[in-house]
């Protein structure tokens, strides 16, 4: 007898490969209105959970986010902004006396490096300001593309759309932009979201990955979104997103969703 063929993976098998996106296809135009609009109506207030003072502070805190939690920075930051808030005030500090106030965040000695590096190159080049264009905030050590885009978004009001790992997980997950690399969930985001979306759209998904649609076990039945997601392998109880869904989008108000709170100490889910 020829050997069986191998039988296709179950849903839960592609799940956990990360394929699980499932029929009806792409979001359409009118579903991906009420994907944002449910968002907006759970978090009125779109806004950054990293504590900062000016967009130099800003600056600082998301080059330190990088490979760490917000609620890390936000512990570390208050003491240094406090005698350092500004490009020259930095400088004085020094790199030694920096890395004593930020050597609870992962890479540290490194961030310190760059941090003193960007902070002469915005004295030598920009008159002290962070600039507002990508090109010039991407030149300097340590921000990247999703940092610049963080910066452009928070301190100076851009639609911008800066994917970190948990819109890049939504991105993918939900359907609503899926790509194989950041700049292509980026890229999705920008063509289907619509304008008046924009400015908040970065808030609105980070704080739903981070908090409801979690990497290791996405709460769908809390989800306001859960209808419209095209997730294969939801968590239980399934049989009740329908009905919990149909209820949210009727009833979708600016009452924000309340976070959960954390231990001091307690790490929040990368």
């Amino acid at each position: 007898m020829p050997p069986a063929k191998p039988s296709a993976p179950r849903p839960s098998q592609a799940a956990a490969r990360g394929r699980a996106v499932k029929s009806p296809g792409p979001f359409t135009k009118a579903e991906v209105e009420e994907f944002y609009r449910r968002l907006a109506a759970s978090r009125p207030i779109p806004q950054t959970e990293l504590e900062f003072i000016n967009p130099y502070t800003l600056l600082v805190a998301v080059v330190l986010s990088a490979q760490a939690t917000d609620v890390g920075v936000n512990r570390a930051t208050p003491a240094l902004f406090a005698v350092a808030d500004t490009p020259q005030k930095m400088l004085d500090l020094g790199e030694e006396r920096l890395k004593e106030f930020i050597r609870t965040i992962g890479l540290y000695r490194t961030k310190a490096v760059n941090i003193i590096k960007l902070s002469r190159i915005l004295l030598d080049e920009h008159g002290g300001e962070v600039p507002r264009q990508r090109e010039a905030l991407e030149r300097l050590p340590g921000v990247g593309r999703k940092t610049a885009s963080v910066v452009l978004n928070v301190a100076f009001g851009e639609p911008t759309i800066a994917v970190d790992t948990h819109i890049f997980r939504l991105g993918n997950r939900t359907g609503i932009a899926p790509g194989r690399t950041p700049f292509e969930v980026e890229q999705g985001l920008e063509a289907v979201t619509p304008p008046e979306y924009k400015l908040g759209a970065h808030h609105w998904l980070i704080l739903h990955g981070r908090y409801v649609c979690k990497a290791r076990k996405p709460e769908c039945p809390a989800c306001v979104v859960v209808d419209l997601c095209r997730y294969g392998d939801k968590t239980p109880p399934v049989e009740l997103t329908a009905e919990l869904a149909a209820e949210r989008a009727q009833t979708a108000t600016a009452e924000p969703l309340h976070e959960p709170k954390r231990q001091r100490g307690q790490r929040a889910e990368e």
